[in-house]
């Protein structure tokens, strides 16, 4: 954690400015409402992997509340001590950033299961604001947020290095597709599609693939859709990454904006952007997995399943399942591109979070943090006998990956546009 050289008064002052801000009567009725009943306490992927008292949803949530007394209410800054609340604004912010941050991977499954629908992650979510806006943010987060700014500033320098990267990869596609007339368009105004991958060609050769192969309107856009400024609670970058997409999308007169494989990246265009901005998008925001199962319906794509002969599951990612309700088209999708496929449990709404999300997977100093949290996960793939996991997020293929090797499972990670594209016929 970073924290800026301000005064002791400083921060307090900040960290009641921005609690008094972002406070409304949701996040109040969060903090209130709570009667610390315990029956969120096994939906925790924390708790289930190392059952302690601090890897509880309310435990978590109490030491924010201590924090929300602290600095705002009026009988908690007078005497801080009643609460609980750390004795200076350093303490308590440093350990309002361990919880928000490192305890809490924002996957709402607790807000499922508890009776009053209280929304623990809705308080971690303000708490990171706080914890960002007084210096506490984790370094790598805050590096992240600020590299996707940079190249937006300057993207004429960007742009040259970009087109020779699209070029090798257009190569890639002609090579597997047999023909030097596949094409990754950029730059291409009047298309149906605006792709927005992620920075890895597994992002953009299977999908550029499959545009291909049903003869899509698209074009590739110079950004990637990760949007970092989100878990850190930074409205103001977020929206600045979110934004050059959209003067993108909107200078090209796309129809639709397609987000790749991300969990975040989708939840922060289709469900955020429209709040952050205060109107709707001037265009569709999908996910590519809709498109998949759009082509596969309409029969765009002649598919053999048994190319992928070997036993698949899946695993729901917590923004695009839970948050986003993409449940049942991965599934659709899977089932039409593998021959043997094996759901974990429980699964959809109820589907556990790998352990990585909300930027865990950054930061190094966490990485114990999240392969613990991710033992759960792991378990649930063990049981599946399956070799292949299929995730829709890029985050949580990454920790899927870390959790096959920490535990033993000997399992491959792929995505569902790669199984698909490998299933063309």
């Amino acid at each position: 954690m970073t924290s800026t050289a301000v005064t002791e008064q400083n921060k307090m002052d900040l960290a009641r400015e921005m609690l008094a801000k972002l406070v409304d009567r949701r996040v109040l009725a969060a903090l209130e409402v709570c009667v610390r009943c315990g029956i969120c306490t096994e939906s925790c992927h924390y708790y289930r992997s190392n059952p302690k008292l601090e890897h509880t949803p309310y435990y978590r949530a109490e030491q924010v509340r201590r924090v929300y007394r602290q600095f705002l209410d009026p009988v908690g800054r007078a005497f801080p001590g009643w609460f609980g609340a750390k004795a200076t604004a350093d303490e308590a912010l440093s350990k309002l950033a361990e919880t928000a941050f490192a305890s809490c991977t924002l996957c709402h499954r607790c807000t499922f299961e508890c009776p009053f629908g209280v929304e623990t992650a809705e308080i971690m979510r303000v708490m990171r604001s706080v914890a960002t806006a007084t210096g506490y943010g984790p370094e790598m987060l805050i590096e992240i947020a600020g590299a996707a700014i940079a190249k937006e500033e300057n993207a004429d320098l960007f742009r040259e290095i970009f087109l020779e990267q699209v070029k090798e990869l257009e190569k890639e596609v002609q090579d597997s597709l047999g023909s030097s007339k596949a094409k990754i368009p950029v730059d291409q105004k009047g298309a149906r599609f605006l792709y927005v991958p992620l920075a890895g060609a597994h992002t953009i050769i299977p999908q550029a693939i499959i545009f291909n192969v049903a003869k899509e309107s698209w074009t590739l856009s110079m950004f990637d859709t990760a949007n970092y400024a989100v878990f850190l609670g930074d409205a103001e970058k977020a929206k600045r990454i979110a934004m050059r997409i959209i003067k993108e999308a909107e200078a090209l007169k796309a129809q639709e904006m397609i987000i790749t494989e991300c969990g975040h990246g989708y939840t922060a265009m289709r469900w955020e952007a429209p709040k952050w901005f205060g109107r709707p998008l001037p265009f569709r925001v999908r996910n590519i997995i809709e498109v998949l199962d759009e082509y596969i319906r309409d029969g765009k794509l002649q598919l053999n399943p048994s190319t992928n002969g070997e036993p698949v599951t899946y695993h729901d990612s917590c923004n695009l399942g839970r948050k986003g309700g993409l449940l049942e088209e991965p599934r659709r999708v899977i089932k039409a591109v593998v021959g043997d496929f094996r759901e974990m449990t429980p699964n959809r709404l109820h589907s556990y979070c790998c352990g990585a999300g909300s930027g865990l997977v950054t930061a190094p100093e966490w990485t114990d943090i999240r392969l613990e949290a991710g033992k759960l996960k792991s378990d649930q793939i063990r049981q599946t006998g399956a070799k292949i996991v299929v995730t829709s997020c890029d985050n949580c293929r990454f920790q899927i990956g870390e959790l096959s090797e920490h535990y033993g499972l000997n399992t491959e990670v792929t995505s569902i546009s790669e199984l698909t594209a490998k299933a063309l016929v």
